[in-house]
Order: C-alpha cells, then sequence, then structure tokens
C-alpha cells in the first residue's frame, strides 16, 4: 500500500509542481529527439512532425516508465509513480498508464480534469492515475 498522505506527507510534499517541471523537461527531450531523427527521414518529418512528436512521445514514456517507474524529467525531479501495491511500474502499467495520458492529452477536457486533480486530491493523482490506482510521490532515499 502506498504512504498516507496524513501521515507520511513528505512523500507528496510539491509533486503537482514536480510533475509540472518533469512534464516540460520530458516534452523537451521528445522535441530534441524528434529534431534528431527528422534528417534521417530525409526531413519529410517536418511534413509530419506533430505525429512523430506524438509517436516518439509515447515510446519514450512507455521506456521510461518500464524503466525505473519514472520519466528522465521525472527523476530530475526525484519523483516516481508507484503502483497501488507499492511497487514500481512493470511493462504492462507502464503502457496502460501511457495509454491512459495520450488519451487525456487527445480529449482537453480530460486534461483539464487532471490538471484539478493533480491540484487537489490528497496523492496528486491524475485522471489516469486514479482510474489505474497509480500514485505519484517523492522518490524514496
Amino acid at each position: 500500500m502506498t504512504p498516507d498522505p496524513h501521515t507520511q506527507p513528505q512523500f507528496y510534499e510539491g509533486i503537482a509542481l514536480k510533475r509540472l517541471l518533469a512534464w516540460v523537461v520530458d516534452s523537451v527531450l521528445i522535441a530534441l529527439i524528434c529534431l534528431l531523427i527528422v534528417p534521417f527521414t530525409a526531413f519529410t518529418g517536418i511534413f509530419f512532425f506533430p505525429l512523430l512528436m506524438l509517436v516518439v512521445g509515447f515510446v519514450y514514456r512507455w521506456a521510461t516508465l518500464a524503466g525505473g517507474s519514472a520519466t528522465w524529467g521525472m527523476r530530475l525531479m526525484a519523483m516516481e509513480l508507484r503502483r497501488s501495491d507499492d511497487r514500481l511500474f512493470d511493462g504492462g502499467t507502464a503502457l496502460v498508464h501511457t495509454l491512459g495520458y495520450s488519451v487525456s492529452v487527445a480529449f482537453p477536457i480530460l486534461q483539464v480534469i487532471s490538471i484539478v486533480l493533480m491540484l487537489t486530491s490528497e496523492k496528486r493523482q491524475g485522471l489516469t492515475d486514479m482510474i489505474l490506482g497509480t500514485v505519484p510521490m517523492n522518490r524514496r532515499r
């Protein structure tokens, strides 16, 4: 079971801001990866750059979450995602979480709901986290 926010609030302190900063870092990294890929597409990647960002972003999030329960941006912010049983993500959980994130990004109202939940819920969970029972928290030392 994940830490209780009332008895162990240190696991959730600053998580909303850390999630935002991690998202910015991850977005910049994904954009840089895409810019590195474009020359290998004979520069045709410029014409489908948003789709390239979507695909690269999906693979990046899935791979980094599966490989350590945190994207590189989250690792930089000293945070991670945990399953409801307090275990790190495996490949399947990372895939489903990434799918949920992608759906919420595709529908702005879902993204707004997710952001409101991150700011107001006790464990700073977004919509996908609430559905899956996953929890963002400060990394254990």
